[in-house]
């Protein structure tokens, strides 16, 4: 693996929105996440990722089409080998973020939570999970400032040089609940049902 900061080795968009049903479609299905999770360390080949999720060279590069198809992914360069042009591809941006979706959309779009609960089973069970949860009531616009802080978190998290011989999942969300809150006490002295503030 390569120890190189500069991750991947192409260049790349930071940030693209995805709103199109081709580009959802293409960006929330299981093997596809893997395969831009892949490139975004550096380009590879159609075998280099058949290899590395260990399916099949034609199924991969099926997936590899869907995913160019929809713009996510594009050829980086290419590379003669024995009278063949090998094409190492890359994404189109580091960060795909979905834009404002239809409401008919929202069932093609995977809920990450629970991918990563399921995913996390066996760190839970080898204790070497770390997870945490906190609820806080706060306005609008402080959630979406926090938000925005866990978002470069996230980004940060995709630029650590790689190395070692473990993968590491990092999830985040944030989302409005129905978790009971404390009344506001107004100037006055007197307690609002949050409701009221």
């Amino acid at each position: 693996m390569s120890n190189d900061a500069r991750l991947p080795d192409y260049e790349l968009e930071d940030l693209r929105i995805v709103v199109s049903p081709t580009e959802l479609k293409a960006l929330f299905h299981p093997l596809r996440d893997q395969l831009l999770d892949l490139v975004l360390e550096r380009a590879a080949t159609v075998a280099e990722l058949a290899a590395a999720v260990g399916r099949p060279k034609s199924s991969v590069a099926y997936h590899v089409g869907v995913l160019v198809d929809a713009d996510l992914l594009t050829v980086v360069r290419t590379r003669r080998v024995r009278a063949i042009d090998e094409r190492f591809y890359g994404r189109t941006a580091r960060i795909f973020y979905v834009g404002q979706v239809a409401p008919e959309q929202v069932s093609v779009m995977n809920n990450l939570l629970l991918e990563a609960a399921a995913e996390s089973g066996p760190a839970h069970e080898a204790d070497t999970l770390r997870s945490i949860a906190r609820h806080a009531r706060v306005p609008r616009e402080r959630a979406t400032e926090f938000w925005d802080r866990v978002f470069e978190l996230t980004r940060q998290f995709s630029q650590i040089p790689r190395g070692g011989d473990t993968v590491y999942g990092f999830v985040a969300a944030l989302y409005p609940t129905e978790y009971p809150s404390l009344p506001e006490i107004g100037s006055d002295g007197e307690r609002s049902s949050p409701s009221e503030s």
